[in-house]
């Protein structure tokens, strides 16, 4: 009897150890799930969101009007990688005026820590370089709403921080560029200015850049010219082709 009542025990304890295990691994795979957002694509609507901010109350994209936009995540505040990516934000704040960006940046720290950095930010001088003030807001997503919105967290990151994201927003709110970076690697802020142009250009002038494409470069043409047979010289000015699958176009 009394071996009996070991097995029926050992049985018990086994069943409980399986069930706790069970209920671990459930919840792990939960939590992973209820990580994996998904990101908005270019083409569509920037998704809209009320949050405080450095700058106050902001109202996005509706509070930044007809303009292009770039929503730019971080991880954490306090951060060697993501000090050196505002201040360079902050520093290249008038080449971004002049194309008409308006910047925003976000992340799942709290408001007051937000406003510490700005303020430990604007009085750092690096790399003997002048000091700078932070113009454009840092919203806190302490509640994750925004990171759900558009992808900012995924599953198999660092829990509950933004991975570094950018998202190109032009002036009906449509995404047109995304960019996605590991929290160990900087962004390139040059990189930013060049898609930016890029985008203005081929809207304005209805062609595409070539690979490596810079503001001044030659452009590439959606479609071949329309060829005047009577007079093809004057139709080929600021043309070449260097296959005929392949047209380019000199801009002034």
């Amino acid at each position: 009897m009394k071996n009996l009542f070991l097995i029926l025990a050992i049985a018990v304890s086994c069943t409980q150890l399986w069930s706790q295990n069970n209920v671990r691994t459930s919840k792990v795979v939960n939590s992973n799930e209820d990580r994996n957002f998904r990101i908005p694509l270019i083409g569509e609507k920037a998704p809209s969101f009320t949050a405080v901010s450095t700058n106050g109350t902001i109202d996005f994209p509706e509070d930044f009007g007809r303009n292009w936009k770039i929503l730019f995540s971080h991880p954490m505040d306090f951060t060697a990688v993501c000090s050196t990516e505002i201040l360079e934000l902050a520093r290249m704040q008038d080449q971004f005026d002049k194309l008409g960006v308006k910047l925003l940046v976000v992340s799942t720290d709290k408001l007051e820590t937000h406003i510490q950095w700005k303020k430990a930010l604007e009085m750092l001088k690096l790399k003997n370089q002048d000091l700078v003030k932070i113009k454009f807001p840092i919203v806190s997503d302490e509640n994750i709403a925004i990171a759900k919105q558009y992808g900012l967290i995924h599953s198999k990151a660092a829990s509950n921080k933004c991975i570094r994201s950018v998202f190109i927003i032009d002036p009906q709110d449509i995404i047109q560029a995304i960019y996605y970076y590991p929290i160990n690697v900087g962004r390139n802020t040059d990189e930013l200015l060049r898609t930016i142009t890029a985008l203005q250009v081929t809207e304005k002038e209805k062609v595409f850049t070539p690979v490596n494409w810079k503001k001044g470069n030659d452009v590439l043409l959606r479609t071949p010219p329309m060829i005047d047979e009577n007079n093809p010289s004057n139709e080929l000015a600021g043309y070449y082709n260097p296959v005929w699958f392949l047209w380019y176009k000199k801009l002034n």
